[in-house]
């Protein structure tokens, strides 16, 4: 009887942790910028700077672009933190957050469902 609950328990055990980590494995691996197909609209980097205010916010983060105008009350940092690259290029600063810290998994996730199109090489 003690060796059959053993066995259980262990095993119960065993599968417990592989569990977790196929949940982990799949939800926590860093996610990518998206592929950028040539299906996607071009823009030019002239095209994002007439995108450059709160109110219609565009940026060019990776060769992909963003409208972000919907997003920026919602932004966790302080209020006015993403403004300034309204109608930039802003790869660098999306992939070290200008303090040397890259965006989480979930903000790359996040970031995707804002892409409008992509970057035409200039």
């Amino acid at each position: 009887m003690m060796r059959k609950l053993f066995l259980l328990g262990t095993g119960a055990f065993w599968l417990a942790v592989l569990g977790i980590w196929l949940v982990v494995r799949s939800g926590g691996e860093a996610a990518s910028t998206p592929t950028i197909t040539e299906t996607q609209p071009a823009y030019s980097l002239a095209e994002v700077a007439r995108h450059a205010t709160p109110a219609d916010c565009w940026m060019a983060i990776d060769g992909s672009i963003y409208a972000l105008d919907a997003y920026l009350p919602d932004h966790p940092a302080r209020e006015g933190t993403l403004e300034p690259w309204c109608g930039r290029e802003a790869s660098e600063a999306y992939r070290t957050k200008l303090r040397g810290r890259a965006h989480s998994p979930a903000a790359d996730r996040l970031l995707a469902g804002y892409r409008v199109g992509r970057l035409t090489p200039e």
